[in-house]
């Protein structure tokens, strides 16, 4: 058994959390709010990838993971902040977190209680605690790529062209979700 394994999913997030984060105002209490959030056990879908309790850690994890690949294999993202793409990996998802109704069949149904887009949300919610960067926001707000909706073709555009830490998160969450945690 490798170190990875022995190490509880949430330890790891924790330990790359405040890497990530290190020296920011608010990151103990952020920590503390993806606890109340119920973050580390909700899934990190309703009926797709990670469906299961705790799924959300796994898939940010992931995410984390094939990011931070992305920049140290691919020149074209070798220029990108790792300390934001990790930063953004990680919490990409937080709107997530407690939103998720369990079904009677042990399905789950999401509640979206936010009213905003996905990545809008997960920034809103993440800057009541600490400060993002600008980079490290527009990743965020822009994971979901074009399947935030054609109204946000043109400029999903020219963040990728600005940020490519935008679009490394984006492919990051692709690699997760479509190849890393797909059900055989």
């Amino acid at each position: 058994m490798d170190e990875a394994t022995r190490i509880s999913p949430k330890d790891q997030f924790n330990s790359l959390l405040v890497r990530a984060i290190e020296g920011r105002r608010g990151g103990m209490a952020l920590m503390r709010v993806l606890e109340e959030l119920d973050f580390y056990n909700s899934p990190a879908s309703a009926k797709h990838h990670l469906n299961v309790p705790g799924g959300l850690v796994l898939h940010s994890l992931n995410v984390a993971r094939a990011a931070l690949e992305l920049c140290d294999k691919m020149p074209q993202f070798a220029k990108c902040n790792k300390d934001a793409v990790l930063t953004a990996a990680l919490l990409h998802d937080v709107c997530k977190a407690g939103q998720y109704i369990k079904k009677p069949d042990g399905s789950y149904r999401y509640e979206d209680s936010h009213l905003m887009g996905h990545g809008e949300a997960s920034v809103s919610i993440i800057k009541d605690w600490i400060f993002l960067t600008d980079t490290e926001a527009l990743a965020i707000r822009w994971h979901m790529g074009a399947y935030s909706g054609e109204q946000d073709w043109g400029t999903l555009s020219k963040v990728y062209d600005r940020c490519p830490e935008a679009l490394c998160l984006h492919m990051a969450d692709m690699i997760a979700t479509h190849i890393m945690e797909v059900e055989e």
